[in-house]
């Protein structure tokens, strides 16, 4: 067990309601419960560079929702919520703690491979035992930091979900929209281990790419991997300004639990403030299995923060909203006031936004083609702050495979009223060649 449950159940934080663009007599009845206006309202810095006006509609939202808003309801403080991995870091956090235990022997070898994830693949089952071999006794570390060909494996299956042969390494059916196997993959890489071990190599993780300088990177095999991250000072500067404004500010990452806890503390988010996967963990120790959400039951990974699942996340733990509603859109007073993401498995909960969508672009295909479409004239795409991407040179295929269907099939992205969006290009980017047709 950990957090207040200790991993043994889903526990819900002290119930919250975002504060939205309410009705009038919502925002009448809050009069009763808001704080005095303050003197000087929570401005985010002029000094830190934001593309466009995003810091302008940030600021709005901030101002509407925030302490200064005479609506303004402590008991109902407005609810930010943000992706950790690239959104208010630089580099992939789960992935800099793999490439940390890797280099320091501390997978633990399983009984069976396959064990590990009921989609994995009697190819990649394989190709990971005749990589890190038999020799070590099953709970014990496997000796990744010289047995680099295992190394390799795991790092291939991780990133890619292929051996290193180019096998597919896992298959099945899974809904698409709730989960991705080799995302689930990671916490079940840590079975048999404490949570407190977990946090311990997320730490020493943490510190050691936050002293790399930017743009290092680590040889693990036949793998070069980033090797270096940074806490983005805008970001920063956005939570500490959210959290002066009266907000609920959140993360909320498709990673594992305890790593994203470790690091989310470095920006000011606590851990009773990070959801992310949950393992199931029995006499103490993490297993394969994951806490389910909403009226899904725990399984071995079939639920994780990842598209719907994290709108999921968000309105059990943070509204508590509970069973099949959980995955339902909620009314505006029980959404998030600001949301944050870089990829496609943000696209639904930064979407339900009712202040600002906040999007860094990392050009993955739906979350882009809903942010450049800006619907409701509150959406903000900026580059990502440190080494941002050139211009994509073609446009992104809203109106044909940019939507990832719950089977895996690829179609058009639609609009709230079930119109199609238009192809988008590329407008916020960093140097390089401009977008073209």
């Amino acid at each position: 067990m950990y957090r207040r449950t200790l991993l043994t159940g889903l526990a819900l934080t002290a119930a919250t309601v975002a504060l939205t663009a309410a009705p009038a007599q919502a925002r009448t009845s809050a009069q009763h419960h808001q704080h005095p206006r303050p003197q000087h309202c929570p401005q985010l810095s002029t000094k830190l560079p934001w593309f466009g006006d995003n810091r302008a509609k940030l600021q709005r939202t901030i101002d509407e929702r925030g302490v200064c808003s005479p609506g303004y309801d402590r008991r109902h403080r407005p609810v930010a919520a943000f992706d950790w991995d690239n959104t208010l870091v630089k580099n992939d956090s789960t992935d800099a703690t793999i490439v940390w235990a890797l280099k320091n022997d501390k997978i633990l070898r399983p009984r069976s491979w396959a064990a590990t994830s009921q989609w994995l693949t009697p190819a990649a089952d394989r190709a990971l035992t005749e990589a890190c071999g038999t020799d070590v006794p099953v709970g014990r570390p496997l000796p990744t930091s010289t047995n680099t060909a295992c190394a390799d494996e795991i790092l291939e299956v991780r990133g890619e979900a292929r051996t290193m042969s180019g096998q597919q390494a896992f298959a099945g059916d899974w809904n698409h929209r709730r989960t991705v196997p080799q995302y689930a993959w990671v916490p079940q890489l840590f079975a048999g281990h404490t949570v407190a071990e977990l946090r311990s190599y997320a730490r020493h993780a943490r510190d050691e790419f936050l002293a790399a300088p930017i743009g290092a990177t680590e040889r693990i095999g036949s793998h070069t991997v980033p090797g270096y991250s940074r806490y983005y000072a805008q970001q920063k500067d956005l939570i500490r300004t959210l959290k002066k404004a009266g907000f609920n500010v959140n993360v909320v990452s498709a990673g594992s639990e305890p790593v994203a806890e470790e690091w989310a503390k470095g920006i000011g988010v606590n851990r009773a403030h990070t959801y992310a996967i949950r393992s199931v963990v029995r006499h103490g120790r993490i297993t394969t299995y994951t806490k389910g959400c909403g009226d899904v039951p725990d399984s071995q990974g079939g639920v994780i923060p990842y598209i719907e699942g994290k709108r999921c996340v968000i309105n059990q733990e943070i509204f508590g909203i509970k069973g099949a509603d959980a995955w339902k859109k909620q009314n505006a007073r029980h959404r998030i006031a600001i949301g944050g993401g870089d990829a496609d498995t943000d696209v639904t909960f930064v979407g339900d936004a009712t202040g600002t969508h906040l999007v860094l672009n990392r050009n993955k295909p739906e979350i882009m083609c809903r942010g450049y479409d800006d619907a409701d004239g509150r959406w903000a795409v900026n580059p990502m702050f440190i080494e941002p991407l050139p211009a994509k040179r073609t446009p992104y295929p809203c109106s044909t495979t940019a939507f990832t269907r719950p089977d895996g099939s690829q179609g058009p992205v639609r609009r709230d009223d079930g119109s199609v969006i238009p192809d988008q290009h590329d407008t916020a980017h960093g140097p390089g060649v401009a977008a073209t047709a």
